[in-house]
């Protein structure tokens, strides 16, 4: 029997080191470790959210077909994160890879502070819509009930999002 493939969509992001090459690297291994790369955003720089005293990062969105379920596509970012060297040091911190499950699906997962899809403040957040919107802007949010495209339209977030790739 064949297992049910889902549409996990992921965003990459980075502020430290060789940020394009690093974010290469994530898809390199995404694709070995979790499945398909589907549908790939263009590369943006987005100003620091949160902590604002640090490095632009270049953010981006991936659509990845998998078997895998929630958790362990999480499990498999976690690895993938640590190989990349990504040490968790403070909340918003820099870092040389921040890998987000922001979708899986159409599912909605709440496991308290280890896994919650849709990514909680994914609608509030223009760094995460823009990438999202540009492969898959007419996916709807399973909770909100409204498109991708939708959200961004109605987002209050002014921070500095800009495509470079």
């Amino acid at each position: 029997m064949e297992l049910e493939r889902k549409r996990v969509y992921l965003l990459l992001g980075s502020n430290l080191g060789d940020k394009k090459a690093i974010l290469n690297q994530a898809i390199s291994k995404i694709a070995l470790k979790i499945g398909e790369v589907a549908a790939v955003s263009s590369v943006y720089e987005t100003a620091a959210w949160g902590n604002e005293d640090q490095p632009s990062f270049l953010n981006m969105a991936i659509g990845v077909d998998t078997v895998l379920s929630p958790f362990e596509v999480l499990e498999s970012v976690l690895k993938i994160e640590e190989e990349l060297g990504r040490v968790r040091e403070e909340k918003w911190g820099a870092r040389l890879i921040d890998i987000d499950i922001i979708l899986y699906g159409e599912e909605v997962i709440s496991e308290g502070e280890k896994l919650q899809v849709p990514h909680p403040w994914m609608q509030e957040r223009k760094f995460v819509l823009v990438p999202l919107a540009e492969i898959a802007g007419a996916v709807n949010h399973p909770v909100l009930q409204q498109s991708i495209s939708a959200l961004l339209s109605l987002l209050q977030d002014n921070l500095s999002v800009s495509k470079i790739l």
